[in-house]
């Protein structure tokens, strides 16, 4: 009775064990997967983000990169802006998987002719995560969450009463935050921000693609 009993709980504790394992490799992951998913870890992304000036105003500068010509025939089609010109290129390398801040201070982003054009503006722009992550058809994308951008413009809210004295010139923020994801390569528009009474828009532009080194 004993012998029987001990054959029994052999058995068990042998099948037991048999489908513990059995469950582990159907869900292990094989050696080329874990070397794609080490690899992308490693890999660095050159991120790209252009600040456009949409105004109505004549721009001395209207030539573009060729990287932003198919999105600047869209916003022609759909944003009612006489020009565009470029207000600022940004060009950085992150790490996959890792994040981006900087801060600097830029040009004048105010239609040429203002009282305030002359005056810097004051700029953040961060990414809480850079990632490369593939879709359903297994095609690489770059998902970038916490997206955010930041300025402060300045904005003439009073004007000189004697003409030797200076205006007097205000900084306002604006900005936006959000996620996004994009195709490698692809230039995207990410969204629009109005920047005063010019009636002028900033619209930021972001496209980031896979390095090897």
């Amino acid at each position: 009775m004993n012998l029987r009993k001990s054959v029994t709980t052999f058995l068990f504790a042998f099948l037991f064990v048999a489908a513990v394992a059995g469950g582990q490799q159907v869900f292990a992951q094989s050696p080329a997967a874990a070397e794609v998913d080490k690899q992308e870890d490693e890999t660095n992304l050159d991120t790209q983000l252009y600040l456009l000036v949409a105004t109505n105003q004549d721009v001395a500068d209207a030539k573009l990169p060729p990287a932003l010509e198919s999105v600047v025939k869209q916003l022609r089609a759909s944003l009612p802006f006489k020009n565009y010109r470029l207000a600022a290129t940004l060009i950085n390398r992150v790490k996959n998987n890792s994040r981006l801040n900087l801060k600097w201070i830029g040009g004048p982003l105010a239609a040429s002719g203002a009282v305030s054009d002359t005056n810097p503006s004051f700029n953040e722009f961060k990414v809480n995560n850079v990632k490369l992550v593939r879709d359903a058809g297994n095609q690489r994308l770059v998902r970038m969450e916490g997206f955010g951008f930041g300025v402060r413009i300045p904005i003439t809210t009073t004007a000189a009463v004697a003409s030797n004295a200076p205006p007097v010139i205000n900084y306002e923020s604006t900005g936006l935050n959000t996620d996004i994801s994009m195709r490698e390569g692809e230039a995207v528009v990410v969204g629009t921000l109005n920047i005063g009474p010019s009636g002028d828009a900033i619209i930021l532009v972001m496209s980031a693609r896979s390095t090897a080194k």
